[in-house]
């Protein structure tokens, strides 16, 4: 499997809202916001995400709701 940064879905944004359940409100580089959840490995490693990090979100294909890969 490719890293994530390969992939053309993902891109970087900030955090701008944290919600119950480990969702997240993201402010995209291009301006768009879109709902993102923790991924995976984040959960299992602890990784702590709050609201002014700069993350990498892998985006679906109806570019709405997205997966937090990597905290920048």
């Amino acid at each position: 499997m490719p890293p994530p940064e390969a992939s053309s879905s993902a891109q970087e944004g900030v955090v701008e809202e944290a919600f119950p359940g480990l969702s997240f409100r993201v402010r995209l580089k291009n301006e768009q916001e879109v709902l993102a959840y923790l991924g995976g490995k984040m959960r299992i490693n602890n990784i702590r995400v709050s609201p002014g990090n700069r993350v990498l979100v892998e985006l679906g294909p109806d570019g709405k709701r997205g997966r937090i890969v990597r905290r920048l």
